[in-house]
């Protein structure tokens, strides 16, 4: 087991941050927690928390900061966690960030590092209109640059059936990249200020790209 790191991943759709906390959860055991399975997993267990957030999402409603780390909180404190996380989709505001940082603090957990994966939007443009998934575990693929190791079989669960995000298309994607930087950029900042931002080159192939941010958190 390696040693601890608490880590907040960054990344625009398509920059890699999936495949990339995937690997880092099978090296080292820090468990990839995205927040809509999060939310997702408290609505399945009905914590109380989780039935507020079914509630709120059943009324058509918009999930709250409050309610979010709430949930995230309760996730924090599962076992899994004790030797460190990544967190991915969270935050993505500043005031998300100065949440997350105030919950970190209350429980002695503070961050490690916050990784952005930057990769450039014609970059992106080209890997989101071409990418597929597994079916079953959601392992990511592309028709270009990352077919199975055996055509039609997934690498990671085996599994024959794959399946496309139908807003993978070109005008759809650009708009998806025009909100990620308007809510990003301003985190930069917020983490620098902080001396945690550490950037990745995500254009580099997926082995250089891991073994770049296991040297930024010091586990190389």
């Amino acid at each position: 087991m390696s040693e601890a790191r608490r880590i907040v991943l960054l990344g625009p759709p398509g920059g890699g941050k999936g495949t990339q906390a995937k690997r880092l959860e099978e090296k080292h055991g820090w468990p990839q927690l995205s927040t809509g399975d999060i939310l997702r997993k408290a609505i399945a267990d009905g914590t109380p928390l989780g039935q507020r957030v079914k509630a709120i999402l059943d009324e058509g409603r918009l999930v709250s900061d409050d309610e979010i780390m709430g949930v995230i909180s309760e996730r924090l404190d599962q076992p899994d966690c004790a030797n460190g996380f990544i967190l991915d989709g969270v935050p993505r505001t500043v005031g998300q960030a100065e949440a997350l940082e105030a919950l970190l603090r209350d429980k002695g957990t503070p961050l490690d590092a916050v990784i952005e994966l930057r990769v450039p939007d014609e970059r992106l443009l080209e890997r989101l209109t071409g990418r597929f998934f597994c079916a079953h575990c959601g392992a990511n693929y592309h028709d270009t640059f990352h077919q199975p190791e055996v055509q039609g079989k997934c690498d990671y669960c085996g599994h024959t059936e794959f399946t496309r995000r139908s807003d993978d298309n070109p005008e759809t994607v650009k708009g998806r990249l025009a909100a990620y930087h308007e809510q990003t950029e301003p985190l930069k900042p917020f983490y620098e200020a902080r001396d945690l931002l550490r950037v990745v080159d995500g254009t580099q192939d997926m082995d250089a790209v891991t073994a770049d941010m296991e040297r930024v958190v010091g586990v190389a």
